[in-house]
């Protein structure tokens, strides 16, 4: 019958997830160490065996059988060593059984701490061993326990690691036994024992979710080209398709949005922005800054900084509450967004005074609806100089576009040059 002892042992290295062989070789040899601080001598050679059955453990000096003794601590003359093996010769390794009385309470106490400091040290490697080829990948986990700021967290084979402060989301609320998904950033070496690097804000947190969630991102067909991140509240992520048959945004968002709004639950209603990414950096930074309407934008190549000119009814509206929306569309586009108001640009030097019309070469300028210019387009009507002979009437007639769209389109031109 299997000891308590060795139940222990079991259930330990079962929750643990370390080799059965390697906790008893760590208990042996803190026994071991605590029989030579208190009984013994540095310099002895101890072994320690441990009963299967009962789970006792036995203390053995090991000496090698000598004529003369030049080190008492490893030798003993055969004469002494018949006394404990009557079959001892010259030579021979003998075993002496030398364990205290009261040796299991004694040994328990003070070989508790080298006991748990081991198998702290084995759980770490073991750790180590089963991550370091999953760095960037999407880990399961589940809250351990809560302390304060401190989340525990149980990675799925039963390592336990803490979510630091700063990788949480905010306003996220964790309790025991919660199930989370995490972002395994890297796996590194310290002096305290490998670290694992988790998080729940990383960017790549999204990235990894989206190919979860979304088939043709993990087939390729559908790329992610950026992402742009405040965690817990807004994200932005441009895609494109690399086949013209498949639309990147619907196939994200999915059918009634179903497949975005996974993902926004599993990220503590963070809100997500799908939009196109557009080798034109104009068009780029214009869906960016979305829902936002921009009038015109003024690129400086060198600079990489673009100055986006908005009507004041849309200027709270591109810069978002504490400058959210500009500066996540900074960060997706990677180029530097100064939001004006029209009527800077209209007084700007060289430009036409406020009253005067602007000049607009692109129907993008006017400062229309994405889903305006792109019906115009698909009419054939391309150019700012075929709207202007047409009325609010005759632009009713193209597919797809109302009464209140002719009429915004209609008003946009008369303020063209």
């Amino acid at each position: 019958m299997q000891s308590q002892f060795f139940a222990a042992i079991n259930q330990l290295c079962d929750e643990k997830n370390i080799p059965r062989e390697r906790v008893l070789e760590t208990i042996k040899a803190a026994l071991k160490a605590a029989y030579r601080k208190d009984y013994g001598h540095k310099e002895e050679n101890v072994d320690v065996e441990i009963d299967e059955n009962s789970g006792l453990a036995t203390v053995f000096l090991l000496k090698k059988v000598v004529k003369k003794v030049a080190d008492e601590f490893l030798e003993i003359v055969q004469k002494d060593a018949l006394k404990y093996n009557k079959n001892a010769k010259v030579g021979d390794d003998i075993k002496i059984d030398v364990t205290p009385m009261n040796y299991g309470r004694i040994a328990a106490q003070a070989a508790k701490q080298v006991i748990i400091q081991r198998i702290q040290e084995a759980e770490r490697d073991v750790m180590y061993d089963t991550f370091k080829d999953r760095e960037n990948e999407l880990v399961n986990a589940m809250v351990h326990r809560v302390d304060g700021n401190n989340v525990y967290i149980n990675l799925d084979d039963k390592i336990t690691t803490l979510l630091p402060h700063d990788q949480q989301i905010r306003g996220e609320k964790y309790y025991s036994g919660q199930r989370i998904k995490l972002y395994l950033d890297r796996v590194i070496k310290t002096t305290k024992g490998p670290e694992l690097l988790i998080s729940r804000t990383n960017p790549n947190l999204v990235k990894k979710l989206l190919e979860l969630e979304i088939p043709e991102i993990k087939s390729g067909l559908v790329v992610v080209k950026s992402i742009a991140r405040d965690p817990g509240v807004r994200c932005k992520v441009a895609v494109s398709s690399n086949d013209e048959k498949i639309d990147p945004i619907g196939s994200c968002v999915g059918q009634k949005g179903v497949r975005v709004q996974n993902i926004m639950q599993e990220l503590n209603g963070e809100r997500i922005d799908i939009i196109q990414w557009s080798e034109n950096m104009e068009d780029y930074i214009r869906t960016s800054l979305a829902p936002a309407k921009t009038a015109v934008i003024k690129l400086s190549l060198e600079e990489k900084r673009a100055k986006v000119y908005v009507n004041p009814d849309q200027r709270p509206l591109a810069i978002g509450k504490q400058g959210q929306n500009v500066r996540l569309a900074s960060i997706l586009t990677g180029w530097e967004i100064d939001i004006m108001d029209i009527s800077e640009f209209a007084g700007a030097p060289g430009a036409p005074k406020t009253e005067e019309k602007l000049e607009v070469k692109n129907l993008e300028d006017l400062g229309l609806d994405a889903g305006l210019v792109e019906k115009l387009k698909t009419a054939n009507l391309t150019l700012v100089e075929q709207l202007k002979g047409l009325g609010a009437k005759d632009l009713m007639e193209v597919e797809g576009i109302d009464e209140e769209g002719a009429k915004a389109i209609a008003e946009a031109v008369k303020k063209v040059k």
